[in-house]
């Protein structure tokens, strides 16, 4: 019998508190767990990943419009799933389709998510590509990593009153951080909240960690966690950074506080995030939901 991962142990812990038994942890979708066992074989059975990718019309309408973005400059347009899944490559194709289904299994109406997909996208090609250019990490442990980075807001905006009116208190505040204006309201925080959906729907061990760290970077120095979690802390960062440069934000205050330090682990300079910035644009402009 395996030993629990520490994470698993937390997130036990976690789950028992009163105020995170009330959340509703929404369960992996079908289709999520049908794609995790496509790629989880030595080789990836192709046709049925075309016949998942077509069972959904919206689903497949967004593999299409993605191949057929300018990122790909495509003669002719895709007019096929098969087709579409040619142009983009088994992971891009991949990804997409996991971002898409997480999306619409957390579909929240809401002002304050209007954008967020579209951000949580965009952070997690970063992330991926961040990894691509310093380590030899799994490329999906930093894409999924950031497109679940922020997960738990969408669970908790639809399952804690209060919470959007907490998300824009925790923006304005300067006198503490975003996760302790949540947990002062709430007694939990969109970090937790998202850790445990990680492990709910069988992301990794690391990444369900990492997102759970992503706002404490005292663990960038702390020796006690595993070298891929703290990087992926620190990419997050920088991630972060990318997109709120690409959609015209000002840098945040955590990057003020924090991006030196999450640069620094790295090895990262500012010559390198500009060449990013340049070299990302086109895959963010193709983010399309």
């Amino acid at each position: 019998m395996s030993t629990p991962h520490p994470v698993d142990l937390d997130l036990k812990q976690a789950r028992a508190h009163p105020a995170v038994r009330a959340i509703v942890i929404p369960p992996c979708p079908e289709s999520l767990l049908r794609l995790q066992q496509i790629v989880a074989g030595p080789e990836v059975d192709l046709q049925a990943l075309g016949q998942l990718a077509a069972s959904d019309v919206a689903m497949a309408a967004a593999l299409m419009r993605v191949a057929n973005s300018p990122l790909h400059g495509l003669a002719q347009p895709v007019q096929t799933v098969g087709m579409a899944l040619t142009v983009l490559g088994l992971r891009p194709s991949v990804e997409l389709l996991s971002a898409f289904i997480t999306r619409h299994a957390l579909n929240v109406r809401s002002p304050l998510l209007d954008h967020f997909w579209e951000s949580s996208q965009r952070r997690a090609i970063a992330c991926e590509h961040i990894g691509r250019q310093l380590y030899s990490l799994d490329p999906g442990l930093g894409y999924s990593f950031g497109l679940f980075c922020h997960v738990g807001i969408p669970v908790l905006v639809k399952a804690v009153r209060g919470y959007s009116s907490t998300v824009t208190e925790a923006l304005a505040r300067k006198d503490r951080t975003f996760t302790q204006t949540e947990n002062a309201n709430h007694q939990t925080d969109h970090a937790v909240v998202g850790a445990i959906v990680a492990r709910t729907w069988h992301l990794p061990a690391a990444v369900a960690q990492a997102v759970w760290l992503h706002h404490d970077f005292a663990c960038l120095a702390d020796e006690r966690f595993d070298p891929t979690v703290r990087h992926l802390v620190a990419m997050g960062a920088l991630a972060d950074y990318l997109v709120t440069h690409h959609e015209n934000l000002p840098p945040t205050r955590e990057w003020q506080l924090h991006g030196e330090a999450c640069m620094e682990h790295l090895h990262v300079t500012q010559d390198e995030l500009d060449h990013w910035i340049d070299a990302l644009y086109p895959a963010f402009e193709a983010v399309v939901f």
